[in-house]
């Protein structure tokens, strides 16, 4: 199955931009955006320039190795591999029609002018069609792996938080197509399970066990393992065609952008530290300021009537203003709409839940599409805030934290945003702060403008079409 599996996906590909080159003849002969051609080619004659477009955009899609998908893959990095693959894939099209096809094909029916506007229309059809292949493509494989049709066997070596925290997302991810055989420990009666799962043996048994279940993947959790013992346990594992994944703990420490240096010879690994510095902190400035000055002008009118609505509603002021600590853990004054009543805090600062009871009316539906926030686009013209960015605290909660979340305060390298990488994965209100903080911290580590732009987007996913946050 899985073989087929992977088979449909070149076939999908070339089916969708067959019809989209089809349908852009189509287009460019009936659609007047462009000039409609008095007497046109047929569609005969643009055989050979449809088997370039198909040819090369098929090309690029296998460099850019979009035939070798990972397990997961989100729906937004999906789209823009493709734009990029198809569009690179037109464009060359579009050249070699011109450098070579035109020369070879001289003389004969099918020497054609490959015109621009054709190569619009057919570019944005593949566009539209390729996408809409492959995710047809994700969803018969998500349905196939939740009925346990092409899974592979998983095996997990570790019983600490990370093999735990692995182990808990696997099972809560059936899409992605594991199935886990079980954990093994150090010792074998150490504990009984991890996350559920059985703990089948010990790190002597990993050739029988991998052999015994067929295992195709193997994820070593050992962050505290020493070298020696990584090496053993990855020799060990090295049976057939078992992929082999490790979690080192120095990737806990290391920002995303490495580099391998050389010096006489010897190969060093350089560990540059991207946090937001230089040209890179204006970007996301620039980012940041035109587009709350764009939000603030396109929700303008509803912000104005949910003042009104909130008005009407209670007395008491419209925005409710809270301290809270931003960059380098300065206080800001963060701006919010009211969503409870004028003595919600009476007896002190409570912890925001679900289903609060001090909620207004109107409060309630603020909350659930976190439209009470808007007004921290405020914030952000200012500089208080970012777009994206670890979540901003009160000060009596940082206190707080600081002393019991090891790395905590290091979110306050950058500043807060309305929205970020924990916030899209499913962590806001009454979750973990440990792994708040883990989330945060891997963001600022591995900030990019793209990393920005998809979070915005899978914020609005989220909001809008109220889907599960893996999906995005």
């Amino acid at each position: 199955m899985r073989t087929v599996l992977n088979g449909m996906l070149p076939v999908l590909d070339v089916t969708a931009l067959t019809v989209a080159f089809v349908l852009g003849y189509q287009a460019r002969n009936a659609l007047d955006i462009f000039d409609i051609p008095l007497n046109p080619p047929t569609l005969m004659q643009y055989a050979p320039t449809l088997i370039l477009h198909v040819g090369t955009t098929i090309m690029i899609l296998y460099a850019s190795r979009l035939y070798h998908l990972p397990r997961a893959i989100s729906r937004i990095d999906q789209m823009r591999n493709v734009l990029g693959a198809v569009t690179l894939g037109s464009v060359l099209a579009f050249g070699l029609q011109a450098l070579i096809l035109t020369a070879v094909l001289r003389g004969t029916q099918f020497q054609v002018d490959y015109p621009r506007s054709l190569f619009v229309y057919a570019w944005l059809f593949s566009l539209v069609l390729v996408e809409a292949g492959r995710e047809l493509h994700r969803i018969l494989r998500t349905v196939l792996r939740r009925r346990g049709i092409d899974n592979e066997n998983l095996l997990i070596i570790g019983t600490g938080k990370i093999a735990r925290d692995i182990t808990s997302r696997i099972k809560k991810r059936e899409d992605l197509g594991y199935n886990l055989v079980g954990v093994v420990t150090t010792r074998k009666h150490a504990r009984t399970n991890v996350a559920g799962v059985p703990v089948i043996g010990e790190y002597n048994d990993i050739p029988d066990l991998i052999d015994y279940h067929s295992v195709e993947q193997v994820i070593i959790a050992l962050p505290e393992a020493q070298r020696t013992e990584l090496i053993n346990l990855i020799t060990m594992c090295q049976r057939g065609h078992v992929d082999i994944k490790v979690y080192p703990d120095m990737f806990a420490y290391m920002a995303g952008d490495l580099n391998v240096d050389e010096l006489g010879g010897t190969p060093l690994i350089t560990v540059r530290d991207i946090a937001l510095r230089g040209w890179k902190l204006s970007l996301k400035r620039g980012m940041d300021f035109f587009g709350a000055l764009l939000g603030m002008v396109f929700f303008s009118p509803m912000m104005l009537l949910t003042a009104l609505l909130i008005r009407l509603e209670s007395q008491g002021p419209i925005f409710y203003i809270q301290e809270r600590m931003g960059l380098d853990g300065r206080p800001f004054p963060m701006i919010k709409f009211r969503s409870m009543g004028i003595d919600a805090e009476a007896s002190g600062p409570g912890w925001t839940v679900a289903e609060d009871p001090r909620r207004t009316h109107l409060g309630r539906i603020m909350r659930r599409t976190n439209w009470d926030e808007m007004p921290q686009l405020i914030n952000v013209l200012l500089g208080h805030m970012s777009l994206v960015g670890p979540r901003p605290e009160r000060p009596v909660y940082v206190r707080e934290f600081r002393d019991q979340i090891p790395r905590y305060m290091e979110r306050h390298r950058e500043k807060a945003g309305m929205t970020g990488w924990a916030q899209v994965n499913g962590l806001r209100g009454d979750t973990s702060i440990a792994d708040r903080t883990s989330y945060d911290l891997w963001y600022i580590e591995n900030w990019s403008l793209w990393l920005d732009i998809k979070i915005i987007l899978r914020t609005f996913m989220l909001l809008i079409l109220r889907k599960d946050k893996n999906a995005y």
